[in-house]
This record gives C-alpha cells, sequence and structure tokens, in this order.
C-alpha cells in the first residue's frame, strides 16, 4: 500500500486537508511582504546636493537657486549627484547656457535634499544612500538573500531530520525577533546584520510550507494545493502595496510586516506534523495519531489502519536513516534532476526578482507599480493551474520561463516613447514569470522523494537565492550599458527555460516515498 492509497482511505481531500491550507495560508502571505520589502525601504526618492549658504538666496525663488546651483543632465532634469563650486549667476540671463568651464562642476559637498511627497523615510534619505554610496542601497537586499540562501540549506536538512513543523515553528519565531530588530536599527551596519539573519529565519517558512501542505493532499488534490499556496503569495503582494502605502516611514513598516508572524505561531499550533514523513522516519504511532484524527475530521469512521500496517508500508528498509545533501548527487536520475532542477531555480529567481524590484518605468507610482504586479499574477495562477494538468509540469516550466525572457528582451528593442506598450509587455512578462515560480514549487515537490524531499527543496532554495541575491546587483550594471541588465534577465531566463525540458515529467504519477522510487 502507498501513501497515497492512505490517504485516500482517511478521505482524500476533506475538511482537515482545508483546515490545513487556512492556517498556512497567514504565512505564506506575510512572505512576499518581506521579501519584497527592498523596494519601499531601500526606494530612493528624487534628490540634489543640499546647497550651502541657502539664505545668501533670498530674493531667488527655488527653481532659480537651484538653476544657478546644480547642473543639469542631458534630458534637461537637475543632476543628483553633482553641484556647481560656486554660484553661476549667468544662468539666470540664459538658462540654456551651460558653464563652460567643467572644473566648476563637482559632486555633492553637503549632503543631499529629497522629496518626501511620497516617501517620509528610507534607508536611503536616513543614510544618504545614493550616488557614490548607491551600491550599499542595492547590497541591502543582497544581504537579505544571502541570508535565505544559508537559511535554505540549514532548514531544508534540519526540517528533514527534526520534522516540518517544529523548524517551521522556529524559523517563525526567528522571524519575529530580527524583523523587530531590524525595525530598531540605529546604523546601517546593523540593519544589513538584521535583515541577513532575517533572510535565514524566512527561509524556513518559505521551504517548510508548501511541502507540508503538499504531503497531506492526494494525487488528484496536489495541484490545486500548489496553485491555492501560490495565490496567497500574490495576495501578501497587494497587501504589501497597501500596508506601504499607509506607511511611509521605513521603522514602522518592517514592524508592520513582521507583526503577522505572531498570528502565524498561533495558527500553526493546530497544524499536525506530516505524517508521510513520520512514516518515512519510522514513527508509526504518532503518524497513527494524526492520521486516524483527519479520518474522523473528515467523517471516515471505517479508517483501520493501524501502526502495525503503516510499518509494513513504509518504504526503507532503515526508515530513521539520516540523508544529506550529498545523497542528491549519489544516484544517476536523482543527479541529474537535482543539476536541472538547479538550474531551473535560478532562472525563475533571477528573473522574478528583477522583474519585481523594478517598479519604475511605468508611469505609476511604486504602489500603484506593486498593486498591479501582484494583481497580473492571480489570472496568470489561475491559467497555470489548467496548464500544468494538461500539458504537464515539464512544458509549462520551459515555456513560462521561455517567455518571460522574451518579454524582458522585447522591452529592450521597443523604443521608451512606447510607454503604454512598453508597460504592457512588462506586465505580460511579470505574469509569465509568476507563472514560472507557481510550477516550479509545484514541480519541485514532485520530484524528490519524501525521504530527501526537504533536502532537495533546501538544494534548490539556495541556488535560487543566489539568483536572488544577484538580481538587485545587477541594476547597477546600467552604468556598464544601459540595457546590460535586461539583456542579463533575458538570457538567464531563456536559457534555464530550454534546461528544464531535460527534467521527467511528474503529472498524475505518485509522489515518490524513497530513492529507489526516483531510480
Amino acid at each position: 500500500m502507498k501513501f497515497e492509497d492512505l490517504l485516500l482511505e482517511t478521505g482524500g481531500f476533506g475538511r482537515f486537508q482545508i483546515l490545513i491550507l487556512v492556517a498556512l495560508c497567514l504565512p505564506r502571505i506575510n512572505l512576499p511582504m518581506h521579501f519584497l520589502l527592498h523596494n519601499f525601504i531601500a526606494a530612493t526618492p528624487s534628490h540634489h546636493c543640499a546647497i550651502p549658504h541657502r539664505e545668501a538666496f533670498v530674493n531667488l525663488t527655488m527653481e532659480e537657486v537651484l538653476l544657478i546651483s546644480i547642473p543639469r543632465e542631458s534630458d534637461g532634469t537637475f543632476s543628483s549627484c553633482e553641484m556647481f563650486s560656486q554660484p553661476q549667476f549667468h544662468l539666470l540671463l540664459n538658462s540654456s547656457l551651460q558653464s563652460e568651464n567643467k572644473s566648476s562642476v563637482q559632486r555633492c559637498q553637503h549632503g543631499w535634499v529629497y522629496d518626501h511627497s511620497q516617501l517620509t523615510s528610507t534607508i536611503s534619505t536616513q543614510w544618504d544612500l545614493v550616488c557614490e554610496q548607491r551600491g550599499l542601497n542595492q547590497a541591502t537586499a543582497t544581504f537579505f538573500f544571502i541570508g535565505v540562501t544559508v537559511g535554505a540549506v540549514v532548514f531544508g536538512y534540519l526540517s528533514d531530520r527534526f520534522g516540518r513543523k517544529t523548524m517551521l515553528l522556529l524559523s517563525l519565531v526567528c522571524s519575529v525577533v530580527f524583523g523587530m530588530l531590524s525595525a530598531a536599527s540605529v546604523s546601517y551596519s546593523m540593519l544589513a546584520i538584521t535583515r541577513t539573519l532575517t533572510g535565514v529565519a524566512l527561509s524556513g517558512v518559505s521551504l517548510i510550507v508548501l511541502p507540508l501542505a503538499m504531503e497531506w493532499v492526494d494525487i488528484q488534490h496536489r495541484t490545486f494545493t500548489g496553485i491555492v499556496s501560490s495565490i496567497f503569495w500574490s495576495v501578501g503582494n497587494m497587501l504589501l502595496a497597501m500596508v506601504a502605502y499607509l506607511v511611509r516611514e521605513w521603522h514602522w513598516l518592517l514592524v508592520a510586516v513582521t507583526g503577522p508572524c505572531l498570528l502565524s505561531i498561533v495558527c500553526l499550533w493546530w497544524v499536525p506534523e506530516s505524517a508521510r514523513w513520520l512514516v518515512a522516519k519510522g514513527k508509526m504511532k504518532q503518524a497513527h495519531r494524526h492520521l486516524l484524527r483527519c479520518a474522523r475530521m473528515n467523517r471516515r469512521k471505517d479508517f483501520a489502519v493501524s501502526p502495525e500496517a503503516l510499518t509494513r508500508m513504509a518504504t526503507d528498509k532503515k526508515p530513521g536513516g539520516s540523508y544529506f545533501y550529498i545523497s542528491l548527487f549519489r544516484t544517476p536520475v536523482l543527479r541529474k534532476i537535482s543539476l536541472c532542477s538547479g538550474v531551473v531555480w535560478f532562472g525563475v529567481s533571477f528573473s522574478y526578482y528583477g522583474m519585481s524590484m523594478n517598479l519604475t518605468g511605468f508611469g505609476l507610482n511604486i504602489y500603484l507599480s506593486q498593486f498591479v504586479f501582484g494583481v497580473i499574477e492571480i489570472p496568470a495562477k489561475m491559467i497555470m493551474y489548467v496548464m500544468v494538468n494538461r500539458v504537464g509540469r515539464r512544458q509549462s516550466q520551459a515555456w513560462t520561463l521561455i517567455l518571460t525572457g522574451l518579454c524582458i528582451g522585447a522591452n529592450v528593442v521597443i523604443p521608451k516613447s512606447f510607454t503604454s506598450l512598453r508597460s504592457v509587455v512588462a506586465i505580460m512578462g511579470k505574469g509569465f514569470s509568476e507563472a514560472a515560480f507557481t510550477t516550479v514549487y509545484l514541480y519541485t515537490s514532485e520530484l524528490y522523494p519524501t525521504v530527501l524531499r526537504q533536502n532537495g527543496m533546501g538544494y534548490t532554495s539556495f541556488v535560487a537565492r543566489l539568483g536572488g541575491a544577484l538580481a538587485p546587483l545587477v541594476f547597477l550594471l546600467d552604468e556598464v550599458w544601459r540595457s546590460l541588465p535586461e539583456v542579463t534577465y533575458c538570457s538567464v531566463a531563456v536559457c534555464s527555460g530550454a534546461v528544464a525540458f531535460l527534467l521527467p515529467e511528474t503529472l498524475n504519477m505518485c509522489l515518490p516515498e524513497g530513492i529507489e522510487d526516483v531510480e
């Protein structure tokens, strides 16, 4: 008897599974509020050099003061990072003139003045992370994703060793602690360290929530569970836009997005440990207790499987044996799956965060752009619900990634003047990107056996977070060539999409329990 047959005897997909999904929705909603928080706490408003001795120009308007103090860029806007060493009063007579003496232009000497009309306070304005310090601003997202990368390795192993629920609780508690410490940061160094540790903690939530839900549902409802869980991510995306719109000060915004983790901890007390994991680890009495509870809640009074029957059903001769990340590469089929899925996860994450962290250029403010990006994800997920069951996981994964890359590449060649067309193509690309992310979570959880599933998810999440960590830094390549970031995102997405064709199909297949099932 396979574990899927056992689930059917407990009612398959009933009230028990629905309640698990509902209980796990809150941590899933909370994830994007932290993962995309960089868009708001590190947003850089328009700014210019602070002008010394402002009181000497009392007879001039602000526009005139800027005219004689700040050089203009080629597009006519005032420079953000340069100022005149001496006031250029002759520009008052003819503003179209430019100072011919290049030596009169210098970098900002007295700090910056920021436009606070949209953002009251960000880390950019608090610590002047602009111009020469722009790299440090982008690095805050990289630090966070480095933490997520480390956490993927740590929690992937620990959740296979000590259980899904225990590690999920631990990661939520740590998320609250480090999230609040981030909000209390008094220096850039403190923020960088606490955001990195927050990333480590939240990685456990990201890694465990979906497999914990998936291991309690039957084959027929696996896709539904994966899509519904993914929709909660999109809801979090939209909620982030609304919360950030209401809370414009970065300290309090961090508090606002960390607080819901407390409610997640409360909800998690009801969620049972994965019976599939308990059986794989030889803990038959605990597994039997949870399965009995599941059958009763699903009104299946005829459930009569004993702990002894579970022992006979266990697929591994050493159910309590330990597996490590190296086990993912010891056998031929698992090795191929691990190498290919690593490339796919890197491409999915790299292109997704590359698009998600670029909220400018749509003619909308950053709050509306964030909300629109969240909204477009929901129909993308609905379409994927049909596609993964009709054309399969492999084709869906490959083509959504390739189409994401093509949309990013299209905006490289579409002229800047075609604003509406560029916006439509970008939003389509965001939809395909989210569809690829939705598919990869479902697909990967079906590729690995139960005894190695969390190790597999930990490994792929590790590779994905490397992509997430590099994505914000790629924006700095625009100093080499304006379109180089987009060309990079496009190339990686298309290449990783092609690699997805090498993975095996899992549509309508039983979840593998042991390594021999995969081989």
